[in-house]
């Protein structure tokens, strides 16, 4: 067996044990937690298991990321498959610290499914060890992508207290905006599992349709649909026989293989919406309302100070390692320590956005709700920077 094979196993492991610990956390909140001074009680223990559980989870997934640095001979973070694995570990460390400090199970019952998502999500990319390319062949790597991603782990933590604070706060028993918008986040998230799901069905079936087409280097090429094309290339022409496609990718979504990533991505949505109408269906309500009386036991205060202290740790060190190093890599590899890029540019706006919540938190009495709002609101920018950025559009960051 292969250092890759075995580091694929340990991944597995850990996503088989974030699955566990799920479940560990979601029994442990649903019991009764009355309990009398120095005494502990069944949810107590259960939530210690579960925290167990979730360290040794992590364990096998930093074996994961050590065995494929040792297989590759360089840090594991080069391509969207390692870094979005990276950032569930990432994202892990933040529960770990935050849950040894609070002792709070609600954090598990979000925070672990969460990161089961984002592991399946990274599992449907190419996972084949591949050598650096020129750009990447730099100490910068381990310091700028390592930094960016711990930063975001642990703002994704407050995204994760923000949104249990929402689930119990928001009035449920009838419909209004913040019933809509906390609606939407459940299916943002099921968009996500319905892209692993699909992704994985259609690779199964080894589905393959190719299209002519002049990419995004101006160049005559075949460009490969592993999914039935709804979104077909611009100007691109089916070689085989196959469905679609509806209509054709606008010109400016030039970035690599930009028109197959958007098919992706439509899938993704309508993927979302029928596992969102399914669940309708079974539940008959809103999915966060069996959700709110999941969380009846929370202490919203409570999340609501993770949520700020979270931020308060992860955007210093994500302002060192998306903007600072940055630059000071961007100068070394491009000559400038700026220049416009779609990614640079997203870097900052996520420096620009958590910076204003701090400003409102600290010098406007922002807290509550409102806090929570946003915390959820900065998730969205670091997955759309994620997701959209690295997908879709172009930019000198499309190698990843």
């Amino acid at each position: 067996m292969t250092l890759v094979e075995s580091s694929s196993i340990l991944l597995l492991i850990s996503f088989i044990l974030y699955t566990i610990g799920t479940i560990v956390f979601t029994v442990a909140v649903t019991g009764k937690n009355f309990k009398k001074k120095g005494q502990t009680t069944p949810a107590d223990r259960l939530g210690r298991r579960g925290y167990i559980i979730t360290i040794i989870g992590f364990l096998t997934q930093v074996g994961f990321f050590v065995l494929r640095w040792i297989a590759s001979h360089h840090i594991p973070v080069s391509n969207l498959f390692e870094f979005v694995t990276f950032f569930s570990m990432t994202l892990i460390l933040g529960f770990i610290i935050i849950y040894g400090m609070y002792k709070n199970n609600s954090l598990g019952v979000i925070a672990l499914p969460i990161a089961v998502i984002i592991i399946a999500y990274a599992s449907v990319f190419p996972s084949e060890v591949q050598p650096l390319i020129p750009a990447l062949q730099s100490y910068w790597l381990y310091i700028h992508v390592t930094t960016v991603a711990l930063g975001e782990g642990i703002l994704s933590v407050s995204f994760i207290a923000g949104l249990i604070y929402l689930i119990r706060v928001i009035d449920q028993s009838h419909r209004s905006k913040k019933t809509f918008w906390l609606e939407f986040i459940m299916y943002t998230i099921l968009c996500t599992l319905a892209f692993v799901i699909i992704s994985f069905t259609f690779k199964q079936m080894n589905y393959d349709v190719a299209f002519n087409w002049v990419n995004e280097k101006d160049v005559q090429a075949e460009l490969h649909y592993h999914m039935p094309a709804i979104a077909g290339p611009d100007g691109g022409e089916m070689i085989d026989e196959g469905f679609g496609p509806l209509f054709e990718a606008p010109s400016w979504m030039n970035g690599a293989n930009a028109p197959r990533k958007l098919n992706t991505m439509l899938w993704s949505i309508l993927g979302g919406l029928v596992l969102y109408g399914l669940l309708r269906l079974a539940i008959r309500q809103r999915l966060s309302r069996p959700l709110n009386r999941l969380l009846s036991q929370v202490n919203a205060p409570l999340m609501d100070e993770i949520s700020y202290r979270a931020i308060a740790i992860g955007f210093p060190v994500f302002s060192l390692g998306g903007l600072l190093f940055a630059a000071i890599w961007a100068q070394e590899a491009w000559g400038r320590f700026w220049g416009w890029d779609p990614k640079e540019v997203w870097a900052l706006i996520t420096f620009l956005f958590y910076a204003a919540y701090l400003h409102f938190r600290l010098s406007r009495g922002w807290s509550g709700e409102k806090a929570a709002w946003l915390s959820v609101i900065g998730f969205v920018v670091i997955m759309f920077n994620l997701v959209f950025v690295n997908l879709v559009i172009a930019g000198l960051h499309s190698y990843a």
